[in-house]
């Protein structure tokens, strides 16, 4: 299905989506960041930390599970743009929800809320200039998108060194989302959708991931390519502080700044993978090579080499840089309106 209204690199839906994915990489992160001390703010102690944090995150990522499904069978029966002002809209709000809250579950539930919001504009975002770029000009513009994104955890950091006031960094959150609705209005609908509208297509049916075995291997083998990102970022980065206990004692970590460190190299892999790609005239080498880079650095991670907190940075950084084939992912899916 192909449009002959199409957009350029330097257009607004570009310049817009690049933005909504930086406030995305902030709100994601955010909790990530502020973690200690936000948790410990609510009553948690040394020994329910991990616990609490644990609970706090696993219903984020649920939000995400579940508003990844539920925005995409609404983004193919009602629109990219429906989902993108509904998404931002309820993530905003669930942000300056999470300002105010006064125990760990309500933390729990207000990030919940944000995930559900934050997987609409995570995938209608990116879907929505996928179907208005020409297929040559998708790899570019993805890798503009994800590296201007990407610095949203580098600026969440950075917000949090500087305010040291989570409250205020969750309402500044808010505000970015509010702010880049505005943006969106000016945003017309993909003209792919438009065109499917007038045909005779089941759009939004997510069986439809079950009738074809081709298309349920290519998505499945997607999300298994992306675990190597998780677990990096999720667990070794994000708990560096406690990795770094139990590997060389006393330290002075800030899983923030690891984060930081870890998005850093992300952005800057994100940047490489298509060039090795090139190079090797190969996708699946590139990302051999960064699946092997992967491996050499969680060996590190848990090798004698990594004994002080520099060393522990630095390993993250290029922990990070390894993973940054994650984006790269995003270059090869076609949209779902293609699929069908």
């Amino acid at each position: 299905m192909k449009s002959d209204k199409q957009i350029g690199l330097l257009s607004l839906p570009v310049f817009v989506a690049a933005l909504g994915y930086f406030v995305d990489v902030y709100d994601l992160l955010l909790f990530s960041i502020v973690r200690h001390t936000s948790v410990m703010s609510l009553g948690a102690t040394a020994e329910t930390i991990i616990e609490d944090s644990a609970h706090i995150i696993n219903w984020q990522m649920s939000g995400l599970l579940i508003g990844g499904i539920l925005w995409g069978v609404i983004g193919d029966k009602k629109g990219r743009l429906k989902v993108l002002f509904g998404s931002i809209v309820l993530y905003s709000v669930a942000n300056i929800l999470t300002s105010y809250v006064q125990t760990v579950d309500q933390y729990a539930y207000c990030r919940f809320i944000g995930g559900i919001g934050l997987a609409g504009e995570l995938g209608a975002g990116i879907t929505l200039v996928s179907e208005m770029l020409p297929k040559s000009k998708r790899g570019i513009a993805t890798s503009m998108i994800a590296g201007i994104g990407l610095s949203g955890a580098v600026f969440a950091y950075f917000t949090f060194n500087y305010t040291n006031d989570w409250r205020l960094c969750y309402q500044i959150g808010g505000v970015m989302g509010f702010m880049l609705l505005l943006l969106r209005v000016k945003v017309a609908e993909s003209f792919m959708f438009e065109s499917a509208k007038l045909a005779n297509i089941n759009k939004g049916n997510f069986f439809m991931f079950f009738t074809s075995k081709k298309r349920f291997k290519k998505y499945s083998t997607a999300i298994l390519i992306g675990l190597p990102t998780w677990f990096v970022i999720g667990v070794l980065v994000n708990y560096s502080n406690k990795f770094a206990t139990g590997l060389y004692g006393k330290n002075l970590i800030d899983s923030g700044r690891s984060i930081m460190f870890a998005y850093i190299g992300i952005a800057i892999g994100d940047l490489l993978v298509g060039y090795v790609s090139q190079y090797f005239k190969s996708r699946k080498k590139a990302l051999l090579v960064f699946y092997i880079l992967s491996i050499i650095g969680m060996v590190l991670f848990f090798s004698g080499y990594n004994n002080s907190d520099d060393s522990m940075y630095a390993i993250c950084a290029f922990l990070g840089f390894s993973t940054g084939f994650g984006q790269y992912l995003i270059k090869w899916q076609p949209s779902s309106l293609e699929l069908i």
